[in-house]
Parts: structure tokens; sequence; C-alpha cells
């Protein structure tokens, strides 16, 4: 069966964006908002009509996830800001596996999604109660499933409770891309062997976003 790379290329750089987003909030304490808005959106929906569905119907809603998957792809660098990202996508895809072979983990994240549900009629998306219960979820379902992300950044940014929250929100946000990734057929032998594949495709459909000015 051919393999949808376009679906393939659009969970990827869900998981990308979300590494993306760990890394600045680790070192600057800041990200772009409407990126981290769009990946924090793509863990409520648990019934999306599509892939793009899960990234509110708009390709250039995944721009920040593109661009880092292809800076990833084409990374050869095994230190600096490059290795970080490879290493963050590759831990968040590890931990998907981990996720998706217990079914008592697996049960656990969609009850307390379906909660996330019910705080939405109270509270906004980026409000300091609906980051806290997303961080919960990634404490207490993901993170035991080890082997644990370690987060690197500045540790006075660190130091900050709703900056950890923000990133453990991302990294949700980014185990939420790993199991679309799995979903629509993504692997990581394409890692090894498609590489350009998927960076033409990024190229593509970043070419088709409309330029932010």
């Amino acid at each position: 069966m051919a393999k949808n790379y376009y679906d393939i290329t659009l969970a990827l750089a869900g998981i990308c964006q979300a590494a993306h987003l760990v890394q600045q909030l680790a070192h600057q304490g800041h990200c772009p908002p409407e990126s981290l808005k769009v990946s924090l959106q793509s863990v409520i929906d648990l019934n999306p009509s599509s892939t793009l569905a899960v990234y509110g119907g708009k390709e250039e809603n995944l721009h920040f996830g593109l661009e880092t998957l292809i800076a990833v792809l084409n990374s050869s660098s095994r230190h600096g800001a490059g290795a970080e990202l490879t290493r963050y996508t590759l831990s968040m895809m590890v931990l998907e596996r981990k996720l998706s072979a217990s079914k008592t983990a697996l049960d656990d994240l969609s009850k307390r999604i379906a909660q996330l549900d019910r705080q939405l009629v109270h509270y906004d998306l980026e409000s300091d109660t609906l980051l806290s219960a997303m961080a919960a979820i990634y404490v207490d379902v993901i993170s035991p499933l080890g082997p644990r992300i370690q987060v690197t950044g500045s540790p006075a940014v660190l130091q900050n409770s709703q900056i950890q929250s923000k990133v453990r929100a991302a990294l949700l946000t980014g185990i939420r891309a790993a199991v679309l990734w799995q979903q629509v057929g993504g692997g990581r032998l394409q890692l090894m062997f498609s590489r350009s594949r998927l960076v033409n495709e990024a190229k593509q459909i970043l070419s088709r976003c409309p330029q932010s000015l």
C-alpha cells in the first residue's frame, strides 16, 4: 500500500513543532503564541475528520513545525540547537510507542482529555488552569512510561512554574502528534530512508502557505 506522505509529513511537522516550542520555552521563556495554541488545540480534538483537521484545517498552522522538520531532517549536527530538536523529536516518538503498548495508559489518557473538554467550558485553552491540567496529564500518564525527556535550557527560566507547565503541555502535544504519525503510517524507517521525500513534501506545503508579513 502506498504511503500517504502528505499526512505523514503533517503529523511529523506536529511533532517537530512541539519539539521547537519546548526548546524555545526552555531557553527563552516564550514561544510563538499562535503555534502553541494550534498545538494545544490538537490535544483536545480526538475525532478529527482528517490529519489537517487536527491542526485547525489550515496548512499554515503548521508553518513553524514544517520549518523545524526541514531543519531537523537536514541537520547532521550532533551538538547545539539542531541536535536538541532531534533528541526531543525522537524521544517523543519513543514515548508514544510505550503509550500505545499500554492499554491502561491509553484509557487514562482519554479519560483525562475528556475532562479537559469540560474545563474548556469555563477556561481558555491557554489559561494557567488548562496548561496546568495538560502538564499534569503529561506528568501522571506519559512520564512514568519512561525514559523521561530531559529538557535543557536556562535554569532561571525552567524554575518558573508557569514555564514548566507550558513545557509539559507542549510535550503532551508532541505525544499527540506522534500518535497521529503512527496512525497515518509514519515510522522510524522513513526517518532513515525517506528523509529527502519528507523534506520535499514539507517544502511543497510551505510553498502554499501565505507569507506572514
